[in-house]
């Protein structure tokens, strides 16, 4: 084979290989990724503000029965909380008069930070 006939071919092999490059980078540049949704790319993830937190005694005052607090902005729809910063997290319900519930049964003693997790 000659000199020349392994350059073609070479050149060849290196321009199919920049088109189907090219190719693959313009669809990944094509994708977005929409506020609500899960898709390839990224996006803020915007916080809350936890605000004006009770907590409720239970029958054995040893106990909580519940944490109280409100979240700002509106808008969440699942949100879960700790008292001993770890898992298991509680559900929690509402928001009612713009404050979410979470049965939390832990220990007094075993409570050392809050943690919410929300989700809209």
């Amino acid at each position: 084979m000659s000199k020349t006939r392994k350059t073609i071919r070479r050149l060849v092999a290196v321009a199919v290989v920049a088109v189907v490059a090219m190719a693959a980078f313009g669809f990944a540049a094509a994708n977005t990724v929409p506020a609500t949704d899960a898709g390839d790319g990224s996006a803020a993830i915007s916080g809350y503000t936890v605000s004006a937190v009770t907590y409720t005694l239970g029958a054995n005052p040893q106990n909580l029965a519940n944490v109280k607090f409100q979240l700002a902005p509106a808008g969440a729809t699942s949100v879960q909380a700790s008292v001993t910063g770890a898992a298991p997290y509680a559900a929690c319900t509402g928001p009612v008069a713009g404050a979410w519930t979470c049965n939390v049964t832990d220990a007094v003693t075993a409570a050392t930070s809050l943690r919410v997790i929300a989700a809209q």
